[in-house]
C-alpha cells in the first residue's frame, strides 16, 4: 500500500432496509425488500393512486437530539445519522480540522421544506413562514451540517449531480486527499425527497414503476418485465483517510477506493448515449485509476434503476467493458435514492470486497432476466473473495461515476 493510497476506515448509513450500516447489510444479504405501498397520505388529493415508495426504516428525527432534529430537513437529519456512524465506525478520527473536509452530494436538497413552508406562506402569510426555511432547504445544508458537527475546515462540497451525486462527493473525497488538500474526509449522499410534486413528475415522464399491487416486487432491475423504478430515501457517508494518516494512528482499514471515473455524455437531459460511450468511459477511468484490468472486478454493482432504456443502455456498456460481467442490483431491494444512492452502494460495495459475498438481486423469479441483457445477475447470494468491485451511478443529465473498491490488504 502507498502512502497516498485513498483507504475507507469508516461507512454509515440509513436506508429503507435498516438505520444503520449492520442491518441495511443483513437485510440486503437475506433478499429483504425495503419497497412499501401508500406512502404518501395526500396521494389520491393529488391523483396519484397508491404510491409505492422506499422509505427509511426509521424516522432519522428520532435518532436525533428533538431540538437538533426540529433545526433540520428530513435530507439533513439523514445526513447527520449516516455521518455519526461512520465517523463512529472509523474510531472517531482526531485530523487537523484543517485537514478535514466534507462531500456530500445531494440530487435535490431540502425540498420537502420548500413545499412545507410554501405552504405555510400562501394559508397563512410571510409572517408564519419558519426563519429557517433557507438553512434546511438549501443544498450545501447537509454538507455543511457535517461541516460544523466535525470542524472539518479544509472545504466543504456539495456535488448535485442527479443520481450520480453522492458517488461524484466520494470520488472528489479521493481527489482531494490523492492532490495533497485533506488527509480525511467525510464523503457520501442524501435524499429525502419523496412527495407529491417528485411523484407526479417522474410519473409524467413514465419513469416510474407501474408495479403497484405488490409493493415489494415494484423494482425490478434487469427484468424482462422491467417498466421503471421505485423512490427511495436515505444516506449513506464513508470516512475516507490517506492511507498514511490512517496507519499513522493505527485505524482499521475496510476497504481502498482504488479508482473514481467521471465521464458526460453530452447527449440529452434525460437519456443515457445510445453507444453507452459516457458510461463506457467512466468505468474505463475508474480500472485505469485503480490499475486494475476488467478480468480483475469479481462483480459490478450496477447503477440498474429497472427502466427499460436505461437498464438494456447500462447492460451494453458494461458488456462492452468486462464481457460478460457478474453483476448485482441493489435498487430491487431500497428503490433508487438519487443522491444518495451512489453513496449507499459506494458502502455495499466496501461490504462486499471486505466479507466475500455477493448481495442478491430481487425480483427476477417471476420473468426472469430480459434475455437481451447478457450478463451474469445474482439471483441468490454469492460467497466468495471479492478482490475488486465497480460500482456504477449514472445521472440525468449525461452525468457518469464509477467507483473501483478493493479489498484492504
Amino acid at each position: 500500500m502507498q502512502p497516498t493510497d485513498v483507504v475507507v476506515t469508516g461507512i454509515g448509513a440509513i436506508t429503507p432496509l435498516g438505520a444503520d450500516v449492520p442491518t441495511t447489510w443483513t437485510a440486503l444479504l437475506g433478499g429483504a425488500s425495503g419497497i412499501r405501498g401508500d406512502v404518501l397520505a395526500d396521494a389520491e388529493a393529488h391523483g396519484l393512486g397508491g404510491v409505492v415508495a422506499g422509505t427509511m426504516t426509521v424516522d432519522p428525527a428520532a435518532l436525533l437530539p428533538p431540538v437538533e432534529a426540529k433545526r433540520l430537513d428530513r435530507s439533513q437529519q439523514a445526513a447527520a445519522v449516516a455521518a455519526a456512524e461512520a465517523w463512529s465506525d472509523a474510531g472517531g478520527p482526531d485530523p487537523d480540522p484543517e485537514r478535514l473536509a466534507v462531500a456530500i452530494g445531494t440530487g435535490i436538497g431540502g425540498v420537502r421544506t420548500l413545499l412545507r413552508e410554501d405552504d405555510v406562506l400562501e394559508a397563512s402569510g410571510a409572517r408564519r413562514v419558519s426563519p429557517r426555511t433557507v438553512p434546511m432547504l438549501m443544498a450545501n445544508g447537509p454538507a455543511a451540517l457535517i461541516s460544523i458537527s466535525y470542524g472539518a475546515r479544509a472545504g466543504v462540497y456539495t456535488p448535485v449531480s442527479a443520481c450520480s451525486s453522492g458517488a461524484e462527493a466520494i470520488a472528489l473525497g479521493a481527489r482531494l486527499i490523492r492532490s495533497g488538500e485533506a488527509d480525511v474526509v467525510i464523503a457520501g449522499g442524501t435524499e429525502a425527497a419523496i412527495a407529491p410534486i417528485t411523484v407526479a413528475g417522474f410519473a409524467q415522464t413514465r419513469a416510474l414503476s407501474g408495479h403497484t399491487s405488490d409493493p415489494a416486487s415494484a423494482s425490478r432491475p434487469f427484468a424482462a418485465d422491467r417498466d421503471g423504478f421505485v423512490l427511495g430515501e436515505g444516506a449513506a457517508v464513508l470516512v475516507l483517510e490517506s492511507a498514511e494518516h490512517a496507519l499513522a494512528r493505527g485505524a482499521r482499514i475496510r476497504a481502498v477506493l482504488a479508482g473514481a471515473g467521471i465521464s458526460a455524455d453530452a447527449h440529452h437531459m434525460t437519456a443515457p448515449a445510445p453507444d453507452g460511450s459516457g458510461q463506457i468511459a467512466a468505468m474505463r477511468k475508474a480500472l485505469a485509476q485503480a490499475r486494475l484490468d476488467p478480468s480483475e472486478i469479481g462483480h459490478v454493482n450496477a447503477h440498474a434503476t429497472g427502466t427499460p432504456v436505461g437498464d438494456a443502455a447500462e447492460a451494453l456498456a458494461i458488456h462492452a467493458v468486462f464481457g460478460r460481467a457478474t453483476v448485482t442490483a441493489p435498487k430491487a431491494a431500497i428503490g433508487h435514492l438519487f443522491g444518495a444512492a451512489g453513496a449507499v452502494e459506494a458502502a455495499i460495495a466496501v461490504l462486499s470486497v471486505e466479507n466475500g459475498v455477493i448481495p442478491p438481486t430481487r425480483n427476477l423469479a417471476q420473468a426472469g432476466v430480459d434475455p437481451a441483457i447478457d450478463l451474469d445477475v445474482v439471483t441468490e447470494r454469492r460467497e466468495g473473495a471479492q478482490r475488486a468491485v465497480l460500482s456504477n451511478s449514472f445521472g440525468f443529465g449525461g452525468q457518469n461515476v464509477s467507483l473501483v473498491v478493493t479489498a484492504a490488504p
